[in-house]
């Protein structure tokens, strides 16, 4: 589904002038992941692992963001501000991603250098030892061998159509003789039936890894032995097409679900947004595929190194010592859901939160074990935007429904790029008895809830900052309440009625919900703010979030620094603040890249001394807060609250991975004090140390 487009107007410009285009504050962020790829102080194969998710942010990005900046260039110009005209922007994407490719390279040059110094070596196919060639050859012939397919390009009439983000080697066949007499060929690299790395027998202490790219270079003679061809040349290339699924291509009586399975089907057939290729490629090669593709000079054709999808880096073989990775965090188990009879009953004598990864997901999972067996629970429901490949979550939830519990899943099928996985997991429920529903045309539904009830009238809802995912909550900071607090409970479940009647007002007296009243409130809690800094009353604006773009919220917030609010921002992604250097003094903006994705959002509202806390699934963009459905909550426990407040001040004191983030692109490290201060490991040492000490007591 195209993503609904806010069109700032020349009126609102003028009032937001210090604004800068989403899609290039994306760029800055996605500069800072690379910028961590290029930092001697962390380990190497994690730096390898940060290409990987450099070139996989990368690719998402033209394939959705790109395609649809694409498709808004054939709008009237007029709609757009100066700093959101698609062909402007493009052209600026185009420009700064070309620019980062070299320094993309270069920084993994560096890390192979320093890679040979600890014996590891990724080789090639010219770099083989006699020894590792038939090891390589044996490889091919006995296992690979089936899933080569080559297509002999230069004698069809249609280029066949390349799959998005999967990698082809372009060949050139010709006789060393006769130069002039050639044909082409192309081969998909079968990264999806293999491993794109080959560990190689290990010789004389060194470890040697080839690329699968490397394995098929090598054997091109095997492959083409019936033709006459006597020279090979192989050159990797890769295309990314438009994965948008615009619902409204398809009929009116058409379900949501029908629409997306059909959408999904499609995308493999999106136009293609980016081409990009090994820069060492013949020049009428390169010409002879651009314009089978019908690319043209205009779109983006990106020149690179010898390999593509630097994702496949993300899954770098483990060798070497432990000193490549970082260290392991064995994650922490709260210890008041460890000493209680059960989680349910924790959660009744209190208000309990788990911080992943630092706390374990485990303890989330075995509270909905519990309520699957547990007599007493009638019902369970929950919203699901993404989940594991073999998740528990939802074995849980099957477990539950076969022991006879009403059980309701919100299933999102339009989570982008997990439509097929939430498909399946829905009709996998479905069989098992599970009520599922489709969400809401029109209305993501981004919500992370779960709510159990049991036959006495009493309920526990969970409501979490990120997904309900096992693989998630291993490698992003996300943040999950449990409570009973009756009047929480009561407007959770007001939610999942508003989920199954959409289009009915709803009141929340503590909720923040969109699209209901989530900006308003938020609007609010701003403004009083602002009231306050004018009465001479302390004010402040703390806040912890993936992205900020929406107009309103940034001039809201412009106007509270201003009047004196002190507001403090630790912004992940996309940031579309121009920092006037008028307001860094009452205005700081950082943002954090480290060994965990920051994705808890929190916010904290001074209040006159008396914080207001709030921990929400949505960021403050005009697509959470206008076009999905998202759930902000409360804290009302004041050991919660000082998690929190800890979790939010460790962030604004980190001086060793914290950049600062002004709208100019340059992520500078923000030094502050002689001792470095790592914020997420100094949490996990604090929890660590804090659960040790309690069990001691």
């Amino acid at each position: 589904m195209q993503e609904n487009i806010v069109y700032t107007t020349m009126r609102q410009i003028k009032k937001h002038r210090y604004l800068i285009n989403k899609e290039i504050s994306w760029l800055y962020f996605n500069h800072r992941v690379l910028q961590e790829a290029a930092c001697q102080s962390v380990p190497l194969l994690e730096r390898l692992r940060f290409l990987g998710i450099y070139s996989n942010n990368q690719d998402e990005f033209f394939r959705v963001r790109v395609a649809t900046l694409r498709r808004l260039a054939e709008v009237e110009s007029k709609l757009f501000s100066p700093i959101d005209k698609p062909e402007d922007v493009l052209k600026k994407i185009s420009k700064m991603t070309a620019e980062q490719q070299p320094e993309f390279e270069a920084i993994f040059d560096e890390i192979l250098d320093s890679l040979e110094a600890e014996h590891i070596h990724l080789v090639n196919e010219t770099e083989l030892t006699e020894a590792q060639k038939e090891y390589v050859h044996q490889f091919f012939n006995t296992r690979l061998i089936d899933s080569i397919t080559p297509l002999i390009i230069s004698r069809t009439e249609e280029f066949p159509e390349l799959t998005d983000a999967r990698i082809y080697l372009a060949i050139k066949l010709f006789c060393s003789g006769k130069p002039k007499y050639k044909e082409y060929a192309l081969i998909e690299v079968p990264t999806t039936d293999f491993s794109r790395f080959l560990v190689l027998p290990t010789e004389d202490g060194e470890v040697n890894i080839i690329m699968l790219d490397d394995v098929i270079r090598l054997c091109l003679p095997d492959i083409f032995q019936s033709f006459v061809y006597d020279t090979f040349e192989a050159y990797t290339i890769k295309i990314t097409r438009d994965a948008e699924i615009d619902e409204t291509e398809y009929d009116f009586g058409e379900s949501l679900l029908e629409k997306v399975t059909k959408g999904v089907k499609n995308r493999r057939l999106g136009c293609p947004v980016r081409f990009v290729y090994d820069n060492g490629m013949p020049a009428d090669m390169r010409k002879f595929i651009l314009k089978k593709l019908d690319f043209k000079k205009s779109d983006t054709i990106i020149s690179g190194g010898r390999y593509h999808n630097f994702k496949d880096f993300m899954k770098f073989p483990s060798v070497g010592g432990a000193n490549l990775n970082y260290p392991e965090f064995t994650p922490l188990k709260r210890r008041e859901i460890e000493v209680a009879p059960s989680v349910m009953l924790a959660v009744e004598q209190q208000d309990l939160f788990l911080y992943y990864p630092f706390f374990g997901f485990s303890q989330y999972v075995q509270l909905l074990r519990e309520a699957a067996i547990d007599p007493q629970v009638r019902s369970i429901k929950i919203t699901l935007y993404r989940v594991a490949n073999n998740s528990k979550v939802i074995r849980a939830l099957i477990n539950a429904a076969r022991n006879g519990k009403d059980v309701t899943a919100i299933v999102e099928v339009r989570a982008r790029f997990d439509e097929e996985h939430n498909i399946k997991w829905a009709n996998r429920m479905q069989e098992a008895g599970v009520k599922v529903a489709f969400g809401v045309e029109g209305l993501k539904i981004h919500s992370k809830l779960t709510l159990i009830k049991k036959k006495n009238g009493k309920a526990i809802a969970a409501v979490s900052t990120g997904n309900f995912h096992e693989g998630n909550a291993a490698v992003y900071t996300d943040f999950t309440l449990f409570t009973s607090n009756k009047k929480i409970t009561a407007e959770v479940e007001e939610v999942f009625n508003y989920i199954d009647q959409p289009f009915q007002s709803k009141r929340f007296m503590h909720l923040l919900v969109s699209p209901q009243e989530m900006r308003k409130k938020l609007m609010a809690l701003i403004q009083a703010e602002i009231s306050n800094a004018k009465k001479g009353l302390p004010a402040f604006i703390h806040c912890k979030i993936n992205h900020i773009t929406d107009p309103d919220v940034i001039t809201k917030l412009f106007e509270a620094a201003q009047v004196g609010v002190e507001v403090k921002l630790i912004v992940r992604g996309m940031c579309a603040i121009l920092l006037p250097e008028a307001l860094k003094g009452n205005m700081e903006i950082i943002s954090i890249v480290d060994h965990f994705l920051e994705h808890s959002r929190i916010m904290v509202f001074c209040n006159n001394s008396v914080p207001k806390y709030y921990i929400s699934s949505a960021d403050w963009m005009p697509r959470n807060l206008d076009h999905r459905i998202e759930v902000g909550i409360p804290i009302y426990d004041p050991n919660i609250q000082q998690e929190l407040r800890k979790i939010i001040n460790f962030a604004l004191n980190d001086n060793v991975k914290a950049r600062i983030v002004d709208g100019r692109g340059k992520n500078l490290f923000k030094t502050k004090g002689d001792i470095p201060f790592r914020s997420q490991y100094k949490l996990y040492e604090i929890y660590k140390n804090d659960l040790l000490n309690s069990q001691n007591e």
